[in-house]
């Protein structure tokens, strides 16, 4: 029986979705772009889902588009062409993990930058090897990676199509953190339940808060900041009066967790 492209599990508030061609590297081919549209754009209005850990299957996290696939130039109709899937992650206002098992490179590099948090293993490495074969970054990698780790490093990289090793990338800010291999889901499940300790909504709320500030300058995000925590703070104290039962439970549960 022949496996999905794209794995869906939901399980105590969590999906996580698994990029599942790992004889190609999960690389992007038309049918796993459909299939993360699908579940990306399910996952807007599922209520069972407060948080997304995006992981792949295999050594690698995503190889990129599938070259072989554009090579062979099957006619692809308009309405089955996908949108690309960093714009679908952006547009998700759930709150998105990154476990990169491996490699990412050029458009798993992107998708990687669409994440909100990302963590690696030691195996980890991000190339973007767009100038080497001729092409231009599209899907935000050119707009994005200079905002995470400055536009000198940035050009570094993609001006020379050079990988760029786990313990580097989180010494320049684009990993979170490094863990052991086999480490890597339950490091990401056990911070997705450490988010979901928060109230979803202002969860939500405050990914797009800090995203909508990270596009201004430093000013006009002040601006933007106080005008938008005034909007929220009478729906914020009533979901927190309504949420701090379980609020507090999460919390006790943590600590405990923690000792």
């Amino acid at each position: 029986m022949t496996q999905p492209v794209l794995l869906v599990d939901t399980d105590d508030g969590v999906t996580t979705l698994t990029l599942n061609r790992p004889e190609q590297m999960n690389a992007l081919s038309l049918e796993l772009r459909q299939a993360l549209q699908r579940e990306l754009t399910a996952l807007r209005h599922d209520d069972a889902t407060e948080v997304v850990i995006l992981t792949g299957a295999g050594r690698g996290f995503c190889a990129g588009l599938d070259l072989k696939e554009m090579g062979r130039g099957d006619p692809v109709a308009p309405a089955q062409q996908p949108a690309d899937p960093p714009s679908l992650m952006r547009a998700l206002a759930k709150p998105i993990i990154g476990a990169i098992n491996g490699v990412a490179v050029t458009g798993g590099f992107e998708i990687s930058l669409s994440c909100d948090i990302l963590i690696g293993t030691p195996e980890t490495r991000f190339a973007d090897t767009h100038a080497r074969v001729g092409l231009i970054a599209g899907w935000g990698l050119g707009a994005r990676l200079s905002r995470v780790i400055g536009p000198m490093r940035a050009k570094e990289l993609s001006l020379t199509g050079n990988f760029l090793g786990a313990q580097r990338a989180l010494e320049w800010g684009l990993l979170n953190r490094i863990v052991a291999r086999d480490e890597l889901l339950p490091t990401a499940r056990q911070l997705a339940q450490d988010m979901r300790s928060c109230v979803p909504e202002v969860m939500r709320e405050y990914k797009r808060e800090i995203d909508r500030c990270n596009d201004l300058a430093l000013g006009d995000a002040m601006v933007f900041e106080a005008e938008f925590s005034r909007k929220h703070v009478a729906p914020e104290a009533a979901q927190v009066a309504k949420r701090r039962p379980k609020i507090e439970q999460r919390g006790r549960e943590q600590a405990a967790t923690a000792q």
